[in-house]
């Protein structure tokens, strides 16, 4: 679509930003003396750009008729409320009566000076050019003014803010009584005369109501429409159905038809597409309606005319024409196909100022905090919306929307969603973005009212929920997000949160979620426990946070406390549906902490031989129910970083296959010291993998004898225990030991049939089941240095038993060892080592 200044094209004026604000205030004094400016002053400006309403040209035929002595109304009033074009239509019957031959007689009361002369006086002076026959403060009769008037028709009599002239007049006395008094006589006469003669017209205008606020006023009013209202006839200068024509005419040179006609249809066919059009309004009259005031959408004048003109202060034609110049001229260069009421700049002062001074000054801050500054909510709306959104502007728009739909002098106040959406849309976008944009400004404008969707003077819940956030400390902040770590961690893993020493996490065999606050911690935690290096080093699963996160972590956090603050504070006067409201708020913020905690604690590091290999978790799927340190154990596990099984065939290739065996123990060692080696939960998967390798005969288990691997199992079950002299053997190590057992097998065959057909001598007695133990249990004591001799011992008897099982009854004297050297060196190798102490006596 073009944009609307090259298809309505605006005065010169308004183009180039010379118009003033005068040329919107009718003046018909200015106009009589010949001080106005020339959009008034000149005849052929002024009326090329005046739009004759039905009401004018009623009027202008009534005046034509009288002055040229045909019968018609001699006396009319123009009765419109404030700013309804009273003082225009004077204006053009001025020029139309001079344009007629006719002579005019001015009298502006809000620019006559009670103290320089009367109204008769003036009337005298430009008539005839002197005062002299009226001269005084008494009123001329009837009969003298009959005659006067009579001399000079055509005469065209123009009496505009009479009202105005008369309060003023209150104050200046004349004899027993005042001028006020004495001017009411005159007009009475005035009109009486008036209506006696055939070329002599009078037009009064007069406000509907007192614009005063003192009785005596309204009484003066009332007697200055008992006076004129006896002979007078009242006329409408302008209707509402007429505004639009009137506006279009003032502000625009001309207006290209066919192309506002392509653009509207454009428009409302996505508005029907869209279901904006107003309820109850066909296609076609809202086309006619939009047609009739381009470039400005029906919305413009609406609210223009009918909500802000409801204000005593806000003259209706003229104040709207004013406002509309101003909206015009500052769009000029835009793209814009139309103007809408969401394209009103409320950056621009001359256009805030001109809206401020009827709703009060206390709304300038008000539009600045929640619209028009960098850091307002309306700006963050704009920036929350998206890349492909910033356009639009659509956080500024709709805020603006609502805030021209929130104003009226009558009971009229705030949008619907409907008004919204008309009033903000683009056509290349779906109307549900506004919507949403209302949605997002409802948590972010601090004026918006809780009651509906109009701006108030007073901060709504939003305004003291960021008040609260700002008390708000950093103690608060992480006291609860540690909390909330404490909440969503399970016992899938050893967890430990933000420690702060290395000697915080033990140096074990298990392995370890280390989740910290501050990344210059890791590289300490991972070479250090306490003062001496760290052993178990592959233990060791980091998890830290996401710097994009922190700040909307931070920011939902703070939302959670300061609503909860709220629901507490009594000095805060809440109504059950702000009670309510808050609850909900309150339960919403912690479902929303939930998932921001889960996306700020995102990076996994682990250790690897490179240094560090980072995971990056991606952002959480909405209800997993899983707790943060499962979640991350399932990551690793699809991301084979940790193993739940190993292959037999690995441990073959990786440790059998340069060598004819290797210990047990040394390959878990690996597995918990080398960083980058593979990550197994426990050390029964290492054990599961050995015993399945061991039954199927990929390798056999044994032990060293001095020195030299010596097969123990092979294609069979065994126990593992990844002890000091446990290995794995290569198979052909174990076939040879299978080959040499078959042998055995054999000759002890033999032996025995031999032994069978042997006759024992007389008393030698023959070896029986009796000789045959099953079962052996010792309570032992091992002195010292000769535990290696108790270990050769227990090897012989696990040859020979499938289960053993040892319960050692340890007692040390005559020494001492410090507690913290006992929790280090004795008890932590006991866990590391797995031993189970059943009973614990310390002196």
């Amino acid at each position: 679509m073009k944009p609307f200044s090259t298809v309505a094209i605006p005065h010169r004026d308004i183009q180039e930003g010379k118009f003033k604000m005068e040329t919107y205030a009718a003046d018909l004094w200015e106009v009589a003396k010949g001080t106005a400016s020339e959009e008034y002053r000149d005849r052929d400006i002024f009326l090329s750009r005046t739009y004759e309403t039905q009401g004018l040209k009623q009027i202008l035929n009534e005046a034509e008729k009288r002055l040229k002595g045909a019968p018609s109304d001699s006396v009319i009033q123009l009765q419109t409320p404030f700013g309804g074009g009273k003082t225009h239509t004077l204006i053009y019957l001025y020029h139309k009566a001079k344009q007629w031959g006719a002579k005019v007689f001015v009298f502006s009361g809000d620019k006559s000076e009670v103290k320089e002369g009367t109204i008769w006086e003036e009337m005298e002076k430009q008539l005839s050019g002197k005062i002299d026959r009226f001269k005084g403060e008494v009123p001329p009769g009837g009969e003298k003014l009959k005659e006067f008037l009579k001399e000079h028709e055509p005469v065209l009599i123009l009496m505009d803010e009479l009202h105005s002239y008369l309060t003023a007049a209150l104050a200046k006395k004349v004899g027993d009584s005042n001028l006020a008094t004495q001017s009411l006589v005159f007009i009475q006469n005035l009109t009486n005369v008036v209506k006696s003669l055939d070329k002599t017209a009078l037009f009064m205008s007069l406000p509907a109501s007192c614009p005063y606020p003192d009785e005596t006023s309204e009484a003066l009013l009332q007697s200055l429409k008992q006076i004129a209202g006896r002979v007078e006839k009242i006329y409408t200068p302008v209707s509402d159905e007429e505004v639009a024509d009137v506006i279009r005419r003032r502000l625009f040179s001309r207006i290209e038809e066919d192309k506002a006609r392509m653009i509207v249809k454009e428009f409302v066919d996505y508005a029907e597409k869209e279901r904006l059009l107003p309820e109850g309004m066909e296609k076609s009259l809202y086309r006619d309606r939009f047609l009739k005031s381009y470039p400005f959408q029906p919305e413009v004048i609406d609210v223009l005319y009918k909500r802000w003109g409801s204000f005593p202060t806000f003259q209706r034609t003229r104040g709207v024409l004013r406002l509309l110049a101003m909206v015009v001229h500052s769009l000029i260069n835009s793209k814009k196909p139309y103007i809408r009421v969401a394209d009103f700049n409320l950056s621009n002062e001359e256009i805030r100022r001109e809206l401020i001074k009827h709703i009060g000054s206390e709304y300038d801050s008000v539009i600045a905090q929640d619209i028009t500054s960098p850091n307002s909510g309306a700006k963050r709306v704009d920036r929350a919306m998206g890349d492909s959104y910033l356009p639009y502007c659509f956080g500024t728009s709709v805020a603006t929307t609502i805030f021209m739909y929130s104003f009226s002098g009558g009971p009229d106040r705030g949008a619907t969603i409907g008004e919204i959406k008309l009033s903000s849309v683009e056509t290349s976008v779906s109307s549900s973005i506004v919507v949403e944009t209302v949605e997002k400004l409802k948590e972010h404008l601090f004026y918006l009212s809780d009651h509906g969707l109009f701006f108030t003077n007073t901060p709504n819940l939003y305004k003291i929920l960021h008040d609260k956030m700002e008390t708000l400390n950093s103690e608060q902040i992480n006291s609860t997000e540690k909390e909330l770590l404490k909440e969503h961690l399970g016992n899938c893993l050893e967890n430990y949160i933000w420690p702060g020493d290395s000697r915080d996490i033990p140096d074990t065999r298990a392995l370890k979620l280390i989740i910290l606050n501050k990344e210059n911690g890791l590289n300490d935690i991972f070479e250090n426990y306490g003062e001496r290096p760290r052993i178990y080093k592959n233990t060791l699963i980091f998890l830290l946070k996401d710097s994009s996160q922190i700040i909307r972590f931070n920011n939902e956090i703070k939302k959670m406390l300061a609503w909860k603050l709220i629901e507490k504070d009594k000095n805060i006067r809440l109504t059950d549906n702000e009670k309510r409201e808050i609850k909900e708020k309150i339960k919403k913020s912690e479902e929303l902490l939930k998932g921001a905690l889960r996306d700020l604690y995102r990076k996994v590091y682990l250790p690897s031989r490179e240094g560090f290999k980072e995971i990056d978790m991606g952002i959480s799927t909405y209800g997993s129910g899983r707790t943060i340190d499962k979640e991350v154990y399932e990551r690793l596990r699809q991301d084979e970083e940790l193993a739940l099984n190993i292959a037999p065939v690995f441990l073959l290739d990786k440790y059998l296959k340069s060598g004819q065996y290797v210990e047990t123990k040394k390959i878990y060692e690996a597995f918990l010291k080398v960083p980058g080696e593979m990550r197994i939960p426990s050390d029964e998967v290492l054990k599961t993998a050995i015993k399945k390798g061991v039954r199927e005969g990929i390798f056999g288990m044994g032990r060293l004898n001095n020195g030299n691997p010596v097969c123990a199992y092979f294609k069979e079950d065994c126990e593992v225990e990844l002890c000091d002299g446990e290995i794995l053997v290569r198979k052909e190590i174990c076939e040879e030991k299978i080959e040499n057992k078959y042998k055995a097998d054999t000759t002890e065959k033999v032996e025995k049939t031999i032994n069978e057909e042997i006759t024992y001598e007389p008393g030698y007695k023959k070896p029986s089941q009796l000789d045959l133990f099953s079962h052996m249990r010792f309570e032992i004591r091992v002195p010292s240095g000769k535990l290696s001799d108790f270990t050769r011992t227990l090897r012989y008897i696990k040859d020979k038993f499938k289960h053993v099982s040892i319960k050692i009854s340890l007692e040390a004297l005559e020494g001492q060892i410090s507690k913290s050297e006992y929790e280090e060196k004795i008890k932590e190798a006991f866990q590391q080592s797995e031993i189970i102490v059943e009973k614990e006596e310390l002196e």
